[in-house]
């Protein structure tokens, strides 16, 4: 129904504060072969004619703000100009959902599964975890429609406080919820671990839903747990978390909080970015210091991602992208997924929608259209910006790219296209016809921990020398606070 449909004439009169009419007494008295000194307009909500359309008569109107020739209005400002803004943000936002109902959003990163395993100890059959009336939380099922989100990487992290403890088990818990969110809902969401399975969901309407593990401390040092995780489905490997590997250093080194132990990557971590790339695991590097940026970036054989990381230059916070690292992003092909956090949007404690389209604008200015995505970091942060603030909300972020002129096709690529030209290339590269790698990281690089050492003895576990055994009990008793 139309909001409003009249005749606005040349004068409007003032009656009092509580009302203000317009003069209809004059419209039966103006000849009609007279030139016309008004117009009919029509505004309806959430959509705006176009020019030279009009919806009940099909008669002309001008564009929109300027009048058919031959009509003579007194606009007056006051309302005419916010109804413009009004209607032209209808506009971008009508074309931002029709884009979205061919290219649905992918992002790069949703803690929901956190949340899940916080609230309800990853127990989905409690009525209260029911994701299509989850509340209290930036994600469920409502949301994701509303949102258009047609692929997920849903994160499996386990805090860094598991680490040389609980980290494995922990992760495979995680990955599990995961798995049973596509089991418990299969209407809404696929499982998928390839490029094919994404475009396969959209086709059917469906959420894809992939597996990416935020922290390198949960293979445990390993590249057998890096291959075991894979064949679970793990298609991303965030390289830290906040806090160093063995192998990788994390951003907390480039503010001095934590100490450099790898320089980047050591030896082992040169080996973990290979048998990624041998399995067709993507490598995600939000989390990790400049210099294990870079030195994954010249290192990996594929594009890498930053699955939820923001522009340095806009928000000079350690765990956003500096512009010289954004310069290799383009060079290789690859992908920063802007992140939604306010204190790495605005690096205070309020943002908003228009700051992070900064982020995005900078990062295709800097790193090419090609290296734009989204990585919202939705339930897994407390602070998100006023018009972002839950995942129903990407539309209005894709409309207000809109109004900054981005192409249709750079919208489609920050949407999904660019993540799903990595990822196929990332496929392209893996090659599973080859040995996988052996590495092992010397037992002096792993901290203390309750881990037991086979492998590691010169002697058979069976058979050790009385030493030997009293050597390898100490870290058990430590663990159990015995010595």
């Amino acid at each position: 129904m139309p909001l409003f449909l009249g005749k606005w004439p040349k004068t409007v009169l003032q009656t009092s504060d509580k009302e203000s009419r317009t003069d209809t007494s004059r419209e039966e008295k103006t000849a009609p072969e007279k030139q016309g000194a008004w117009t009919e307009v029509t505004w309806t909500k959430g959509l705006c004619l176009s020019p030279g359309q009009d919806s009940q008569s099909g008669g002309h109107i001008g564009p929109v703000g300027k009048p058919a020739p031959g009509d003579q209005i007194m606009w007056a400002s006051w309302w005419f100009w916010p109804l413009v803004a009004i209607c032209t943000a209808d506009q971008f936002r009508d074309q931002a959902v029709q884009i979205m109902q061919d290219t649905p959003a992918i992002d790069g990163h949703n803690d929901l599964p956190w949340q899940l395993l916080k609230s309800f100890n990853n127990q989905l059959l409690d009525t209260r975890a029911n994701l299509s009336s989850l509340a209290h939380t930036h994600t469920n099922i409502p949301k994701l429609k509303a949102g258009f989100v047609g692929g997920q990487f849903w994160s499996a992290y386990t805090p860094c406080d598991t680490q040389n403890k609980d980290a494995v088990k922990r992760t495979l818990e995680q990955i599990d919820v995961i798995h049973r969110m596509c089991q418990l809902y299969p209407e809404t969401f696929v499982c998928v671990t390839n490029s094919t399975g994404i475009r396969q969901a959209f086709q059917e309407g469906k959420v894809a839903s992939l597996v990416g593990v935020e922290g390198g401390h949960s293979i445990d040092s390993s590249l057998a747990v890096l291959r075991a995780l894979y064949q679970l489905g793990m298609r991303y490997l965030t390289l830290t978390h906040s806090c160093n590997t063995p192998w990788a250093d994390n951003w907390l080194v480039d503010t001095g909080t934590d100490t450099a132990q790898s320089q980047g990557l050591s030896s082992f971590g040169q080996s973990v970015i290979k048998e990624m790339n041998r399995l067709g695991v993507l490598i995600d590097l939000a989390h990790v210091s400049v210099a294990t940026m870079k030195a994954a970036l010249q290192l990996s054989k594929a594009p890498v991602i930053f699955s939820h990381s923001s522009a340095y230059q806009l928000c000079q916070h350690r765990r956003n992208v500096p512009d010289d690292v954004l310069q290799l992003v383009k060079q290789t092909g690859s992908l920063v997924m802007v992140n939604f956090y306010n204190d790495y949007v605005s690096c205070k404690a309020e943002a908003n929608l228009s700051q992070v389209a900064d982020h995005l604008d900078h990062i295709k200015a800097v790193a090419g259209a090609g290296a734009v995505g989204f990585g919202g970091d939705f339930d897994g942060v407390s602070r998100l910006p006023s018009g972002l603030e839950d995942v129903s909300k990407y539309p209005d972020l894709v409309a207000e790219l809109l109004r900054r002129k981005w192409t249709e096709a750079e919208v489609r690529g920050a949407l999904a296209d660019n993540l799903l030209r990595v990822f196929e290339e990332v496929e392209q590269v893996s090659n599973h016809t080859q040995a996988p790698g052996e590495e092992v990281i010397p037992l002096t690089q792993l901290e203390p921990s309750c881990r037991t050492q086979y492998g590691y003895s010169k002697s058979s576990g069976k058979h050790l020398q009385p030493g030997a055994l009293l050597a390898s009990l100490v870290p058990l008793l430590l663990c159990q606070g015995l010595l």
